[in-house]
This record gives C-alpha cells, structure tokens and sequence, in this order.
C-alpha cells in the first residue's frame, strides 16, 4: 500500500462533507495590479492583532517613531508586537472602535503620520540558510508577523510547535472566500517573493513534502507560481476544485491528505502545519529585507466602490481614509461597510475602524447586489444545514441550545469545531442567522472557562501559599528542635549543664530571694506591742458589743435645732432690715425693749433644754460639767493653765458677740409711726425673738466646748506655757472615759 506522501505525490485527491458553491464576484477586484493606498494623516494601531496576549506599551505620548519602530513587546511566544507602519508623532493612546463582530473598544496608540515615511534601522538574514531555525523564528516572532489567513495565529509560535513533529508543509492559496482576491492578486504580482518565504518556512520546518493548495478558479496565479518554482524546490503546486469552504485549514488538510484534524486539536497533531500565502510573503519581508509587518494587501470590492481592485495598506489606517480615496458612494437605502467577504465577514459599526493584521477585504455591496436578509423566520426542519456544514455537525440542535443559552449541550455537540464560514446560513430556508448564534455562544463560553481558570489559579495560589507556610513553619520548628538538642549535645560533651536550664534556675533563684527580701522582719518588742493591741481591742469589742450612741443622737437634735433658729434669725434680720427704715425713733426704742425682753425669756428657756440633755447625755466618770471649778486646780498646775485658756476663750467669744449686735442695732432714728402698726409690731418682736434663740445657741455651744464656766480665782497659772493640752482638752467632747483618774483631760 502507497504512503500518504506517495499518492499525493501521484496527485490523488480527498474531498470533505458539505460545502457549498456560491457565486464568486471574483472578477470585480482581480483584474487590476496592487497598488499602494498611500499614508493617511492618522494610524490607528490595536495592541491586540492576534490571538494571544498583547505586548506591552514601550512608548509614551509625544514620542516621535520611526516606520518600522516596535511599539510593544512581549517575552512569551503567543505575544508578537506591533510596529509603526510610518514615522511620526504618538498623540495619544486610548480605547477606540476595532474590527471585531462585537463593535467594542480595545486600546489604541494613534500616531500623527509626518508624510517622511522615514525608516528605523533593520535586521536583515539574506543568509537565512546559514542561520539556526531557532533565529529565524525568533526574528519572525519580533517582526510581529501573525496568520494573515484570518484567524491570526501567531507564526512563532505555530513553527515552534511544529518543529520535529511535521512531515507536511502546506501553503493555504485556495482563498474561497466570495470577492476576495487578495491572495490571487498577491501571488500574480509577487510570486518569486512568495516562493522565497516559502523557501524559508521549508528551512525551518525540513518536511518531507510542500505542498501549494489553490484553486482551479485562479489560472494566472497558478502559472505565476509554477514559473517560479524548481525541481530543488521539492514544492508541488496542487490545483483543487472550486469548493466553499475549501480554504478552511481542517478542509484543506482533508482535501490534500485526506487525514482528518481531531476535533479541539490543530493539524500539527497530525503531522501537518499550514500556512497562509499572505503569510509566507511576510516572513520573506522580514527576513531578507527586514521589514516587520506593517502593512498588507486589501481588497476593495463591492458596487458601491467606484475603483476596486487590492492595495497595500499600512495597519492601522482608517476605513474611511480608504473610502474616501477610491471614490465610494454609499447605497442610499441601505449603506453597509463588511470586513470580509460576504460570507463570513461582518458589518462595521462606523467606518472610523483601522486594518489590522486579519483584515484582508473591504466589502461595500449595494442592496440588490447583496440583499439584506432581516426577517427571522421559524425553522422548518429541513436539515439543510446539517448538509452543507464541512464539519459534519447539526446546525439545527447547536442554534436551539445556543438560543436558549445552555452551553453545556453546545459543548456537548461540539460547538468549538464550527468554523463559522456561514454555509449553514447561507443555505438556510428561513433566513435564520446561524452563525450569529454561534458566535455569542463561543464568546460566553470563553467567558465562563476564563472565569473558572481564574478561581483555579486563585485556588492554586492559596493553596500553594498555605503549604508554604506550613513548611516554613516546620521547617523553624525543626530548626528549633535540632538547635536544642545540638546544645544539649555540646553542653555533655563539655562537661556541663545545660545552658538553658542554668539560666532558668538562676532566674528562679533571684525571683525566691526577691521575694524573702521583699517580707520585713518584725522585732520582739514590737511584735508584743501588736499582740497586747490586738488583745485591748478584741476586750474592748466584747465589753462594748453594742456600741452607746446616744450622745451622738443628742448632739444631730442640737445641731438640727440650731441650724433651724439661724435661719429663722436670718430671715428676721432681713425683715427687721427693712423695717428700720420706715420706723420712727420713738418705735426704734420699744422695739429695742422687746427685743431685750425676748432675748431674756430665749436665755431662760435654751437654759432649761440644756440643763436637760446635759443630765441624758454627759457619762458619770470624770465627765464634770458643773459651774464650779475643781478644788484640784489650786493644786495641779495643768488645770490652771487650762482653766485660763478657757477664761480667754469666754473674753474672746463675748467680744464677737457684742459686736453683730452693735452691727445689727440700728443707730438711726426710726419712724414713730411703728407704735401706731400692729404688723410692724409683730416683725419687731420675731426679730427680736430670733437674736434671742441666736444667743442662747451661741451660748450653748460655748458651754457643750468649754468643761467648767467659772474659773477659781486663786488659780495660779503662767500665761506663757504652753496651752497644748488645754487646746487638747476644750477641743475634746464629752465622751465615756476609763476608770483611771489621772488623766485630767
């Protein structure tokens, strides 16, 4: 049995499921040269051109760039960076409209074009055949070339993995697509620069066998190709038939191999890696003369533009900048601005979007050319789509899941091996835009994968870090252990304890002797002292279990009724105050006589009362508040010395008496009519009624602070000595005294 290589050698052919044959339009752009679109006054350039992540800023705002300055970088294989398609000014670097299905921003560097055109320094390998394929993919990948094909697959990245692993290297120049001619027109105008990226890519891959995939419907190409090609080449150049969507990789691997991709897997796991036309043309640029990708071929097609054909267009220029050039007149009904062809390119929110990488066609059809289809109907079960699907799914069931948002099931019927070429919708009966349904289902699904890779890494990364603790924490633990014990193990070989230990017991030794010192040591003497206390206290709490205090009751009433008569006396002398002013000197004098008058029977009566509670509450032992003085004062000089302080203390007390007296007794003449008022009559008696309770209160008090009223007059006393114990003794109450009679206080 012949090898794959052998029959396709032999020219044998495969064919694929499904596929469809719409009508071309091919020849509205084929027929004219590539021309260049020319530099517009503004480039708007995407960071992310590719699938993969995109590379980081490595310019500023009002930096001046050179054409073919790199703009980002990245050190990973799915990063390429982009370059300034021509020199001038950044001005600024924001989120703008892309060309992408969804009409979102991305972020932008937009630069202000100077119209120089003036080139950076380049790296240039003429010699690429004398170079290693690890340089040559690594010059690809800073070049920032990509899949030109449409999918935007980073090449770097693409050779790396196919390296040792193919045996297969094939040329995507089938460009089925309806009205694109960009591949066509490039091979027919560059062929020799085509075959020579061709050339390098064999270099770097060494497979056994190249093969150039294109269709029957470009013969030009064809011949432009073949004349380029030599039998050292080992290039086959393999016409198939006009087929959509032939172009598509896993079909075009099945049509020129007849060996099937496995579904979620690249044709490399087959021992098969493809490359675009496009792309081959852009690695030949960048490796022989040194020029990044910065710009590519477009077409222009559609009735609504006046000149169509293919332009070389610097990334990053405006769609309007393009139509505006070459003279497009908008349909009035329904004006409509497509990337791509017809079948799987996509309308423009606004014509203010830039060419990236993946942008190869420009369509711009009028209303009876391409009719729009805006009326959804219901399906009708026809399997029509099932039909023409080239990867063998069911359309059907994939559009009821994807509308009723259960992306488990699309998952299930294997959604991620759509294609998306629209044969399913181009077919479809009812008008039912399929490939839209398909594409939001795609995009949430990315969502909720990157969602869920995110908690994992987030999970990883807790997890790793709680592991990490837990060894370090072992690990000190262990350090901990180990340094114990080599201690203990030093301290026995030298012959000693252990440090720690010591230490410990040294501590404990000093808190012990802290705490002896800290306990004071009592003497004999004084700890006899405290006991004999102790003993006279606990007695006198047997003796006196129920303590006397009734002298204390008697002497709150006293204060009581005092604190009541000042208060009384004070509102009197107000009253009597006012009084005074009005009264005449004739009343003045009889009220002075009733005052007298009241002041005496006052005197009398607060004597009796004290005569009474004198008699309840004064003890019987030593306690002498008589009127007459101890016969042993004449004897014991101490009594004398006290009995003189207690006759300086009545001279003195007399003294303060008189004068608020004299101060309150009015001196001026008072009103005569006092005599003719009872009211005022009255006032003048409670007035003096009050001075009266004043004094005897004052007098009282004098008498309960002072033992004995008369002093003997044959008292010998020295004024000069010290009066310390009498002081002592006047400032003493009346309490309960020992049996011991020698202590004269």
């Amino acid at each position: 049995m012949l090898s794959i290589i052998e029959q396709i050698k032999q020219g044998k052919l495969w064919d694929f499921h499904g596929g469809i044959h719409p009508a071309e339009n091919k020849a509205l752009s084929s027929k004219q040269a590539i021309k260049a679109a020319g530099i517009p006054q503004e480039l708007i350039l995407p960071l992310k051109q590719h699938i993969g992540s995109r590379g980081d800023i490595i310019v500023n705002i009002g930096d001046y760039v050179l054409k073919g300055q790199p703009l980002t970088q990245g050190d990973i294989a799915m990063c390429v960076p982009i370059h300034a398609p021509s020199s001038g000014t950044i001005t600024a670097i924001e989120q703008r409209t892309t060309a992408h299905p969804s009409g979102l921003t991305d972020l932008c560097i937009v630069i202000a074009t100077d119209n120089q055109d003036t080139w950076c320094h380049a790296t240039q390998y003429p010699d690429y055949q004398d170079r290693d394929p690890a340089e040559l993919i690594e010059a690809i990948r800073l070049a920032g070339i990509a899949g030109l094909g449409g999918a935007g697959f980073p090449t770097a990245r693409k050779l790396q993995g196919g390296l040792g692993n193919v045996d297969i290297l094939i040329i995507n120049a089938a460009e089925c697509e309806p009205y694109i001619t960009a591949d066509d027109r490039l091979m027919q105008d560059y062929a020799d620069e085509v075959i020579e990226g061709i050339r390098i890519l064999r270099h770097i891959i060494s497979p056994k066998l190249t093969l150039i995939g294109i269709e029957d419907n470009k013969p030009d190409a064809i011949k432009a190709l073949e004349a380029c090609v030599n039998e050292d080449d080992n290039i086959i150049i393999r016409v198939i038939p006009t087929k959509y969507p032939s172009g598509s990789s896993k079909q075009l691997v099945k049509l020129l191999t007849g060996r099937e991709v496995p579904s979620q897997a690249r044709s490399t796991s087959i021992g098969v890696i493809m490359q675009n036309v496009g792309t081959a043309f852009a690695i030949k640029r960048a490796i022989v003369n040194g020029e990044p990708l910065i710009e590519r071929v477009v077409t222009l097609t559609g009735e609504a533009f006046k000149q169509r054909g293919n332009v070389f267009a610097l990334l990053g220029t405006p769609i309007a900048y393009l139509l505006e050039k070459f003279d497009y007149k908008a349909d009035k009904k329904y004006p409509r601005v497509i990337i791509g062809g017809s079948l799987m390119g996509f309308t423009l929110p606004h014509a203010n979007v830039p060419i990236t990488k993946i942008t190869n066609c420009i369509l711009t059809p009028k209303r009876k050319e391409l009719p729009l289809h805006t009326y959804e109907m219901a399906c009708i079960r026809c399997s029509a789509c099932a039909d023409a699907c080239p990867a063998s799914l069911l359309p059907q069931q994939l559009q009821w899941y994807a509308k009723d948002k259960n992306y488990d099931k699309c998952e299930e019927y294997n959604l991620s091996d759509c294609i998306e070429c629209g044969a399913c919708a181009y077919v479809c009966p009812s008008e039912i835009p399929l490939v839209q349904y398909y594409r939001q289902a795609k995009a949430e699904i990315w969502e909720r994968k990157q969602d869920e890779m995110s908690a994992e890494r987030a999970r990883q990364r807790f997890e790793a870090k709680q592991q990490r603790m837990d060894r370090d924490k072992a690990e000190r633990e262990n350090r901990f252990a180990k340094a114990a014990t080599d201690r203990r193990q030093h301290m026995a070989t030298a012959g000693g304890d252990d440090a720690v230990a010591a230490a410990i017991a040294r501590v404990k030794a000093k808190q012990a002797a802290a705490t002896d010192t800290a306990t004071p040591t009592i003497k004999p003497a004084v700890a006899a002292a405290i006991a004999k206390a102790k003993a006279k206290q606990a007695a006198s709490v047997s003796e006196e279990a129920i303590p006397d205090n009734s002298e204390m009751a008697a002497l709150r009433k006293q204060r009581k009724l005092q604190a009541r008569e000042q208060k009384a006396a004070k509102h009197a002398e107000l009253m009597q105050q006012q009084t005074v002013t009005e009264q005449p000197p004739e009343q003045a004098s009889d009220k002075k006589d009733a005052v007298a008058a009241a002041v005496a029977r006052a005197k009398a009566r607060k004597a009796a009362q004290q005569a009474q509670s004198t008699t309840e509450t004064q003890p019987t032992v030593d306690a002498k508040p008589t009127t007459e003085v101890d016969t042993d004062v004449n004897v014991d000089p101490k009594k004398a010395a006290v009995a003189a302080a207690i006759a300086r203390a009545k001279a003195r007390k007399a003294a303060q008496q008189q004068q608020p007296t004299a101060a309150t007794e009015p001196t001026a003449e008072v009103n005569s009519d006092v005599a003719n008022d009872p009211k005022k009559a009255a006032v003048a008696a409670a007035v003096a009624r009050a001075k009266a309770r004043k004094a005897a209160q004052q007098e009282q008090a004098t008498a309960a602070a002072e033992p004995t009223i008369e002093v003997n007059t044959n008292v010998e006393s020295d004024p000069k000595k010290p009066l310390s114990l009498a002081a002592a003794c006047i400032a003493l109450k009346p309490v309960k005294l020992p049996s011991d009679n020698n202590n004269s206080c």
